[in-house]
């Protein structure tokens, strides 16, 4: 019976809501909450906390259809993507879940009858594992499934003093839930080489797993430890890409409808009329990973995640030029995937626009090298060829991924494709810092339970109110649970009811102060512990003991001031939207009571004209004064209300839709103001990028969005002032300069002074002097010569100044004011002063030489 994986993915969750389970939508590619993981590489991954008992849910039975990828940490299937059948970055894990509800005999059966019944795989072409010491498993199988003994595998943790892939005990990571798990296998026939789970020929390709149930039944510690689960549990998984290559008839994986459409649309993007040749498999599969990451706010970068993707979409990028790829193609696939995944594609339609442009930039920028890179890379190879060597040395390789932004992995692909090594233990030495960058962040080691565990649970009362009363259940020290505190002592309190918000959703933690008959502990932070809600603080005074009861206190003051920036980033959202473009999604925030943080998805710098834009945008809406109306609704219904979802949140199937009329709706589990004009203002007071493709918006609201204003104010106006008094002193610099001018072009002209009848004279013209400064050159020039009668006419923007001087014994005989006359009428103008110094004007620059000449004969008949 043929289906097609959609088909196929809708079959498998109707079949188990059917058996009572609730159909749970894919979480994010980025692990939620969750250090031990680079990504999300299970079905099991966002229901971690159900299964160590840390988190309630109103459901014990779920089922989905989980996105996954495996292309970095200790799934890492990256270097096999292409070259097996059934080897992804990016896959779909089918999976049921039973959270201390059924166990073994119910998985077991559920598994049997949908692939016998729903699906009608033959049962003779079913072979099934149990863990070697799992009996009960065994006679599940046996007895009530009626499966023969000799096809009822026994697979333990070494098989004839070999250790196999497949010994049936799974565990997520060294740390964490686990347990023994029991597997079913298909058989292609015997045409398909290949042996048994459990022989030396397993790894052939007759023997497929399509399922496998994980019997949850321990918590492994650090330590090596085995802690049994607070209730047994179920955790099942089936790969659809593998149960669709059975349903549709073929062996290989990318023989399926999904791989078999992005193939084609590969080949013809590239150019390239083979269509089994592996360079299509690799650009099939990683067009997969490379836009569901993005579309889970992974961005291509050089550390941690973002490297990852970078690996992949340059992967991808190679092999699609040594296809014959001219130009950039790997965006052009983005829709294509999307209409082919069908309802699992809904989210990446949304942001179509988003993943295409960053995967094109990418490809562009690797572009620029790639092709001398490769050109170093493959001279590289021929000169190991013609020296007969095989393995190429890790300095190269390094220099490859140094400037070149070649990963290693991608060298090695093109080393294999010749036939070569590449000494990888060279490169990692080489590597030295940024090795760290290219492998998983650094951080993704941390130990699962190195956390405190409680059973509690706390209801929240905040938001409606802001005091209450309530019981101390526990109380935890320095991680450990303590039964009373002495003042002074930190410690973590949770109460059986509080108001204090924990940090979520970008918001805050509250404080506070718990009041006592004895005491009063200080609140710092509140926190999520699991289903309780943990008060981070110090005991002020007094003691303080499980079981007393206490007054809570919220300082309601920062409590509003941080709902008000919350809203805020509700409007700003929205704003982003309208204005930038509907690819713009929330990546990130932070609410204080001070101001907020958006991150949000944008390529490019955000405008001063866009910034003046959203931020009217936001102050419009806070003067509508619409009401901020919260509603508790299914999922779905808010889905249907257009609800937007905040990125890295997680959400039950009961939700809080937060409406500011029309402008804003969204999914939000947090304090807000009751209206939007209670924010009174929105100013914002930053904008930049904080990553490839992510950008970050600062704002404050209310009374800090005008104390950002008036210190803009004061700022401003100190600049003006400052700017005035540089500018004085500047003024007052220049004119010093221009006096020293004044005196060195007066000690230049003193040699045109000459005599006349025995007197000193100097009549001299100059051109662009500075007028000012003339009376100045005159002083100058009369204390040089002692005695004497001094004429200036200076030229400048089309006019004639005058200045005359006569020292004081010569006033008898020549008066400066009737001197500079007699010149300033020959050149249209007229002047006068004193007898020692006068000054005119004229306009007439073309009579200046004669009317200098005039003035030794009106001199000689004077002196």
């Amino acid at each position: 019976m043929y289906m097609s994986t959609a088909e196929i993915r809708s079959a498998f969750l109707k079949f188990f809501e059917s058996k009572g389970h609730q159909i749970v939508e894919s979480s994010s590619l980025v692990p939620h909450n969750d250090p031990t993981l680079l990504f999300t590489n299970a079905g099991m991954n966002q229901f971690k906390d159900c299964f160590l008992g840390a988190e309630k849910r109103n459901y014990t039975r779920a089922t989905t259809a989980q996105r996954c990828v495996r292309a970095g940490g200790k799934h890492n299937d990256l270097e096999n993507v292409g070259f097996t059948a059934r080897h992804h970055t990016f896959f779909e894990m089918l999976g049921n879940f039973s959270f201390g509800d059924y166990f073994k005999h119910d998985a077991i059966g559920f598994a049997w009858e949908f692939l016998t019944e729903v699906l009608q795989l033959p049962q003779e072409k079913l072979l099934v594992t149990v863990y070697e010491t799992d009996d009960e498993a065994f006679d599940i199988w046996n007895k009530e499934m009626g499966i023969p003994a000799d096809r009822i595998v026994r697979i333990g943790d070494k098989k004839g003093g070999k250790a196999y892939e497949s010994d049936n005990f799974w565990t997520m990571g060294d740390t964490g839930p686990c347990g023994p798990c029991t597997e079913i296998f298909y058989d292609h026939g015997e045409h398909i080489w290949g042996g048994r789970p459990g022989t030396p020929e397993e790894d052939g390709d007759r023997f497929i797993e399509i399922w496998n149930n994980v019997f949850m039944q321990f918590n492994r510690h650090a330590d090596g430890t085995m802690e049994p689960l607070p209730k047994p549990s179920v955790d099942t998984g089936m790969g659809i890409e593998r149960i669709s290559a059975i349903m549709q008839g073929v062996h290989s994986n990318y023989e399926i409808d999904v791989f078999q459409t992005l193939i084609k649309a590969s080949a013809e993007v590239v150019g390239c009329d083979d269509l089994s040749n592996q360079s299509l498999r690799v650009i099939a599969d990683h067009i997969r990973s490379c836009s569901y990451l993005i579309v889970d706010g992974v961005m291509p970068s050089n550390e941690g995640r973002g490297y990852v993707l970078r690996r992949i979409i340059r992967r991808a990028v190679r092999h699609g030029n040594k296809v014959g790829a001219k130009d950039v193609f790997f965006h052009k696939l983005v829709g294509v995937l999307a209409d082919v995944m069908g309802e699992a594609g809904t989210e990446l339609k949304a942001q179509q626009a988003l993943v295409e442009k960053i995967l094109r930039i990418e490809e562009e920028n690797f572009g620029r090298t790639l092709e001398r890179g490769m050109n170093i890379l493959n001279d590289a190879l021929d000169t190991l060829k013609s020296e007969n060597k095989s393995t190429l040395d890790g300095e190269t390789v390094f220099k490859l991924y140094d400037t070149y932004g070649f990963p290693a992995d991608l060298t090695n692909d093109v080393a294999r494709e010749r036939d070569f090594d590449i000494d990888e233990a060279g490169f990692e030495k080489a590597m030295e810092e940024q090795r760290q960058r290219a492998r998983e962040a650094g951080h993704f080691g941390t130990d699962y339970n190195a956390t405190i565990k409680t059973e509690a649970t706390s209801d929240f009362s905040g938001y409606t109110a802001t005091q209450g009363h309530s019981t101390v259940t526990e109380i935890f020290v320095e991680g450990e649970a303590s039964e009373s505190l002495s003042a002074g002592d930190k410690a973590i309190i949770i109460l059986s009811e509080t108001p204090f918000y924990a940090e979520s959703g970008g918001q805050c933690g509250d404080t506070g102060v718990l009041k006592t008959e004895l005491g009063s502990f200080q609140v710092e932070d509140t926190q999520k512990l699991g289903n309780a809600i943990a008060h981070h603080g110090v005991l002020a005074e007094g003691v303080l003991s499980t079981g007393d009861s206490v007054e809570t206190v919220v300082d309601a003051e920062r409590r509003l001031a941080t709902s008000l920036n919350h809203s805020a980033t509700h409007l700003l959202h929205a704003a982003l939207r309208q204005v930038l473009g509907t690819h713009v999604a929330q990546k990130g925030s932070l609410v204080k009571p001070e101001g907020l943080r958006f991150d949000f998805s944008h390529l490019e710098a955000v405008t001063a004209d866009e910034l003046r834009t959203v931020e009217r945008l936001v102050n419009q809406q806070i003067r509508t004064n619409n009401d901020i109306v919260t509603e508790v609704t299914d999922i779905e219904s808010a889905k249907q209300k257009g609800a937007m979802a905040l990125f890295g949140e997680k959400y039950d199937d009961e939700v809080r839709v937060l409406s500011m009329g029309d402008f804003s709706v969204e999914l939000c589990g947090g304090i807000h103001a009751a209206h939007t004009g209670d924010i009174g203002l929105f100013r914002i007071t930053s904008e930049g990028g904080i990553a490839a493709g992510i950008r970050r918006i600062e704002a404050v609201t209310g009374e800090a969005a005008l104390d950002s204003i008036e210190a803009e104010q004061l700022s401003h106006a100190q600049k003006v002032s400052d700017m005035q008094a540089k500018a004085k002193q500047l003024d007052k610099e220049i004119q010093q300069l221009k006096e020293k001018i004044a005196v060195a072009e007066s000690a230049n002209i003193m040699g045109k002074v000459q005599e006349i009848k025995g007197t000193k004279v100097l009549i001299a013209a100059l051109e662009g002097a500075d007028n000012k400064n003339l009376r100045n050159m005159v002083d100058d020039t009369k204390n040089r010569v002692g005695s004497g009668v001094i004429l200036i006419a200076n030229i400048d923007n089309n006019k004639v100044s005058l200045i005359a001087g006569v020292t004081k014994d010569l006033i008898g005989k020549v008066k400066a004011g009737e001197l500079v006359n007699m010149v300033a009428q020959q050149v249209g103008g007229k002047g006068g002063g004193r007898p020692d110094m006068a000054q005119a004007g004229g306009t007439d620059v073309e009579a200046v030489p004669e009317a200098l000449k005039s003035v030794q004969s009106w001199l000689e008949e004077r002196l």
